[in-house]
């Protein structure tokens, strides 16, 4: 579920909301109650629901991070300096 931010135009509160996607928008401010509250435009954070995605999901072995195995860097580089 995405992560919207939310500012009031009266008294300045930023709040930040768990809504859907297909949620309306909220017009109320929960501080000081006018309906000045507006969202912003920023990078919407999301919070994922259910069993999630691990980092040992679908790896075999003893494998934990792929993006940070370094096995054929290092052997490429010990043979750059044999010559």
């Amino acid at each position: 579920m995405p992560i919207y931010e939310y500012q009031c135009d009266a008294c300045n509160q930023k709040q930040e909301v768990i809504q859907g996607i297909n949620d309306p928008e909220l017009k109320d401010c929960p501080k000081c109650g006018k309906p000045e509250l507006r969202r912003l435009i920023s990078a919407a954070g999301f919070r994922l629901k259910g069993g999630g995605w691990y980092e040992t999901d679908f790896k075999s072995g003893n494998k934990r991070n792929l993006a940070s195995d370094s096995g054929g860097s290092d052997s490429s580089s010990s043979t750059g300096t044999d010559s």
